[in-house]
């Protein structure tokens, strides 16, 4: 299989830089635009940034539109239970639902990100509105930071995938956040659970080690994974959205199967919007040939996985099921 490099462009739109990975016309493309922003500093200048950047996005072609973490307050929290109420949102409320206006405006699916209205604590949730309009996946944070003040959130209960329409036809896409990444299990299952694309919002530094561990993800379940991170001038954050295709070896030169880059996209610390294209159809035929994801697993030997038991030197006084 020929793995093409891909060609970099640049798009100026409102004085920001757009960036565009240009491939070969022919192939079936799954266009992932990575809205890195940063926050405007309320739920009212937030939705309408966001609204913008979905527009500019759909302008570049995109099929969907990824948010980084809680876009709605701008990853913000706080410990008065009373200011996380009023920083939430319903699931059906006014800010969600301009994204399921917008996506059937646009015929271009949303991936969304709030603080989510939940009892008896409020929830890290993304929502995926199709091309139609139509809530495909909703999926709420499960890996919380407990050790830190996200242990105010409700943890999400389970991960789940679901198949998406799109122009170019169906792609079966998961979704995972932030912390998430940090536990292979988290990938693994959307993996068996029949995931080609795995969506990760994200707030937060981005560098060398968690890239390698979408780098890792991508790889060992031979998915791609799309991630949207805060740019660089929102607290604890600098960029470096990315995105990795997961076919780790490919014909680079004919007759010659080579390690190649997973990597399609890693964005700078600006703003912007940053277009992953995956090459479904390179993907699929990957997946159908390779060794990894689920070929040769052997479950029946990893019992201890689902074990609850912790021991030393793990115990931590701030962990909760």
């Amino acid at each position: 299989m020929i793995i093409s490099s891909p060609k970099w462009d640049s798009i100026k739109n409102n004085s920001k830089d757009f960036y565009v990975i240009c491939e070969d016309i022919n192939m079936s493309l799954f266009k992932v635009a990575l809205l890195q922003m940063t926050s405007a500093g309320t739920k009212e200048e937030n939705l309408h940034k966001g609204v913008e950047f979905c527009r500019n996005a759909k302008a570049m072609g995109a099929d969907l539109a990824l948010f980084p973490e809680m876009w709605n307050n701008g990853y913000s929290f706080s410990y008065d239970m009373e200011v996380m109420e009023r920083n939430s949102e319903d699931q059906d409320g006014l800010f969600v639902n301009t994204f399921k206006e917008l996506a059937a405006e646009l015929e271009m699916a949303i991936a969304v990100t709030y603080l989510e209205k939940y009892k008896p604590l409020p929830r890290n949730t993304v929502t995926v509105f199709d091309r139609h309009g139509r809530n495909v996946l909703t999926y709420a944070k499960v890996h919380t930071c407990d050790f830190d003040i996200e242990k105010n959130l409700t943890p999400g209960d389970e991960f789940y995938v679901t198949e998406l329409d799109t122009e170019n036809g169906k792609v079966n896409i998961g979704a995972m956040i932030c912390y998430d990444r940090e536990f292979p299990e988290s990938a693994r299952i959307l993996m068996l659970k029949g995931a080609e694309i795995i969506l990760v919002p994200n707030a937060c530094p981005m560098e060398i080690n968690r890239l390698s561990q979408l780098r890792a993800r991508a790889f060992e379940n031979m998915v791609g994974i799309a991630t949207a991170n805060y740019a660089y001038g929102q607290p604890d954050c600098n960029g470096h959205s990315s995105a990795f295709d997961g076919m780790a070896y490919g014909e680079i030169r004919p007759g010659t199967v080579e390690a190649r880059d997973t990597l399609i996209v890693e964005a700078g610390e600006a703003e912007g919007i940053y277009l992953a294209q995956f090459p479904m159809d390179k993907i699929r035929e990957y997946r159908k040939n390779e060794v990894h994801g689920n070929a040769y697993r052997r479950p029946l030997k990893y019992k201890e996985l689902i074990s609850e038991k912790i021991d030393e030197p793990f115990i931590r006084d701030d962990y909760r099921k």
